[in-house]
């Protein structure tokens, strides 16, 4: 079991704070196995008694009576012995309706009890969510294996380009990692999609055509790093004779989002100071979903490599941004602890139009933020104010 340090340090600092722990993340980012080492480590750490901890896995056959949020209320007060802290870990509550009232309703009762609490949609970060814990809460965002996770689990060379790829293309949901057969890890990635589309999007929109659903899918992870047009999708699929109000559009990528698949990416304007709501742009949360669902043969060279970065930077704890300049735009600005970082991601710099291309990008950025150009090359093309970095030293920097 790989032990994700990452979130661990966020996470310590709370763990007996009434404040209720919520972590989100996409199905099968680990999130269980999070909570997993967080039980251990109060068990070890704090030499809390087995009957202090109060753990529910609501994909569990055996705590399907307590998906009724009374029964469930009832159950964990019952456990409620006597003055010393108990800790409550209750993983994939979205399954139960109301979740929030019993969550509200125990941290409001019991004055002993610290709550952890897991989901996989955006049922975790709703506004109805927010209103009944009136702020009693802290969020923690889950991501699939990072590329220096995925490393440190599997035991392979980090600067090995066959594991990049193997990385680049397969994703970083941690079971997908057992398998080595490509049919076998297709197969999982498969169901796991499946499991996502059925129980988070399907059943709550009460989908009727799926494969109009799919197509827009399919769409949008082709046009990854691209301006997002509700006008050219619309057209796409009239010429597959098939139509789609732009009502309906948002709506199915709206949901896309709040199954936490795809993640939108606002722009914003860098002499201006300002986030725009118009042109943004998608990215996936994990390759492996996306690479079982493009169309695209050169899916890895030129989309991969820009999601790659973004997915760190986010897992890095950036704030992170298309940045609009004059005359153009950058791929990332990334803001973090008071920070502004200017980032462009491309695959090499060999070619002379490629290097004065991507470096040229921040000519009309005159401020003395830190500028960068990510690529997979080896050799440093650094220049001026505009530092070259390899890409696989980027993944594995702790400290960038």
């Amino acid at each position: 079991m790989l032990l994700r340090e990452n979130y661990l340090t966020k996470i310590r600092g709370f763990y007996n704070s009434d404040l209720v722990k919520i972590l989100v993340g996409i199905r099968r980012c680990g999130k269980s196995v999070i909570l997993e080492q967080i039980i251990n480590e109060i068990k070890t750490k704090y030499n809390v008694d087995e009957t202090h901890i109060i753990s529910i896995n609501f994909e569990f056959i055996e705590y399907e009576e307590l998906r009724d949020y009374k029964k469930l209320n009832f159950y964990i007060k019952s456990k409620i012995k006597d003055n010393k802290i108990y800790y409550v870990f209750l993983d994939e509550i979205q399954n139960v309706d109301k979740f929030e009232e019993v969550v509200n309703s125990l941290r409001a009762s019991i004055k002993n009890i610290s709550i952890f609490i897991t989901g996989s949609n955006s049922k975790m970060l709703s506004d109805e969510l927010s209103t009944v814990l009136s702020g009693r809460y802290i969020l923690f965002n889950i991501n699939p294996l990072s590329y220096k996770e995925y490393i440190e689990l599997t035991k392979k060379d980090a600067y090995s380009l066959d594991n990049f790829w193997d990385y680049a293309k397969w994703g970083g949901l941690p079971n997908r990692c057992e398998f080595t057969n490509i049919t076998d890890i297709k197969n999982y990635l498969h169901s796991v999609f499946d499991s996502i589309i059925l129980r988070d999007i399907v059943k709550r929109l009460n989908l009727q055509d799926t494969i109009l659903f799919d197509m827009i899918l399919q769409y949008l992870i082709d046009t990854i790093g691209r301006e997002f047009s509700a006008d050219n999708i619309i057209k796409y699929l009239e010429k597959e004779y098939k139509k789609i109000s732009t009502d309906t559009l948002y709506t199915y990528i709206d949901a896309l989002c709040r199954a936490l698949i795809l993640k939108k990416v606002y722009r914003y304007d860098i002499h201006g100071k300002g986030i725009l709501k118009t042109l943004n742009k998608y990215y996936v949360t994990d390759l492996g979903i996306a690479q079982i669902k493009n169309n695209n043969p050169e899916f890895k060279k030129y989309i991969v490599l820009e999601n790659i970065v973004y997915n760190e930077l986010i897992i890095k704890g950036y704030n992170v941004y298309i940045g609009k300049t004059k005359n153009g735009e950058i791929d990332f600005l990334a803001q973090k602890d008071g920070i502004t970082k200017y980032i462009q991601v491309t695959y090499s710099l060999e070619e002379k139009n490629t290097l004065e291309r991507e470096f040229g990008a921040f000519k009309t950025i005159t401020d003395k933020n830190p500028k960068y150009v990510i690529s997979l090359d080896t050799k440093d093309f650094s220049k001026d104010d505009v530092k070259n970095v390899y890409l696989i030293d980027f993944l594995m920097d702790t400290d960038f």
